[in-house]
């Protein structure tokens, strides 16, 4: 027996576009389908055409500003670290010599 379901699809979404090899492909298959006339439900049928493609929609950006949002913090975490050892990655370190 299948055992599909609504989280199980959702996890399937949020793994794959987790996936930097599957990630574009899943985005522009998202717009695609927000865009396409062929829908699960018709966008001509008030509130029911618009469901799927508000949920579709929901799911792709808030995946995407989570994503956005992981970056920066580890970035911002990578820029204190690099402070608080006294150096980063691009300064030179040198010898000064007094000269009379």
């Amino acid at each position: 027996m299948n055992n599909f379901s609504i989280q199980s699809l959702y996890n399937w979404y949020r793994s794959t576009i987790r996936n930097p090899k599957y990630r574009w492909w899943l985005i522009l298959g998202s717009l695609a389908y927000l865009f396409s006339p062929i829908d699960i439900a018709p966008d001509f049928i008030p509130v029911i055409g618009w469901i799927d493609d508000g949920v579709i929609l929901t799911l792709l950006i808030s995946e995407i500003s989570q994503m956005l949002s992981q970056r920066l913090k580890a970035r911002d975490a990578g820029a204190v670290a690099s402070d608080a050892e006294g150096y980063s990655a691009d300064a030179v370190d040198v010898d000064a010599y007094t000269v009379k």
